[in-house]
C-alpha cells in the first residue's frame, strides 16, 4: 500500500488539500530525493517522512499558501539532516589505526620528496614548490613569470604528473584502491 492510499483511509476527509498537494507533488518529490539521496530505500523513506510531517500539521496544512515548497522544504531539511548524521558517524579503533599509519607513510615520505624534487628539470621543480609547496596562487605564478594563467595550470600539472612518476620510480610509492599513499620504500640516498 502507498503513501496516497494509506492516507486515503485515514485522513482522506480531515484535510482533503493535503491529499490534492501529495497527488500532484508525490512522484517529483520522490525523484527530487532520489536525486540528492542516491539511495533508493533512504529516498522512499524521507517522502514518507514528509508525507507524516504534512499529517501532522492536520487542518493547518490547508493553510499553507505554497504547498509545493512547503513539501520540498521539509524534504530539503530531511536531507541535511541525514548529511549531518553521516558526517558525524564516530570513529573506530581501526580508523584510527589507519590515520596514524597514512601520518607516518605521509612523515616518511617527506624525507624522499626534496631529492625527487631536485631530479626533476628545474622548471617543474619550481612551479612545484612555488604553488603547491609554499601556496602561492596559479595566477600570481602566471603574473610574476609573464604567462597565461592556462599556460601556468597546464605547466603545474605535467609537473605534477613527472613528480608523480618520479616518486614512484624513486621511492616506490604505492597508492591503495583510493589512490591515496599506503607506503613506500626509500632508496638509499646516496644512489
Amino acid at each position: 500500500m502507498s503513501v496516497t492510499e494509506s492516507a486515503d483511509l485515514s485522513f482522506h476527509s480531515v484535510a482533503p488539500c493535503l491529499m490534492k498537494a501529495w497527488r500532484a507533488h508525490q512522484d517529483s518529490l520522490l525523484a527530487w530525493l532520489y536525486k540528492h539521496t542516491d539511495e533508493d530505500a533512504l529516498a522512499e523513506d524521507l517522502l514518507h517522512e514528509v508525507f507524516l510531517r504534512a499529517m501532522s500539521k492536520k487542518k493547518d496544512f490547508c493553510e499553507i499558501e505554497n504547498a509545493k515548497a512547503w513539501l520540498f522544504r521539509v524534504a530539503n531539511n530531511l536531507v541535511i539532516d541525514q548529511v549531518r548524521q553521516r558526517r558525524f558517524v564516530p570513529l573506530d579503533d581501526l580508523d584510527v589505526e589507519q590515520e596514524l599509519h597514512d601520518t607516518e607513510v605521509i612523515d616518511s615520505l617527506t624525507q624522499c620528496l626534496p631529492r625527487v624534487l631536485s631530479e626533476l628539470e628545474a622548471k617543474d621543480s619550481e612551479i612545484i614548490k612555488a604553488c603547491d609547496i609554499r601556496g602561492m596562487t596559479q595566477k600570481e605564478y602566471a603574473d610574476r613569470h609573464g604567462m597565461t594563467l592556462v599556460a601556468t595550470k597546464s605547466r603545474l600539472q605535467r609537473a605534477r604528473q613527472k613528480l608523480r612518476r618520479q616518486l614512484s620510480q624513486s621511492c616506490k610509492v604505492k597508492l591503495d584502491e583510493y589512490h591515496r599513499v599506503c607506503c613506500f620504500t626509500p632508496r638509499d640516498p646516496k644512489n
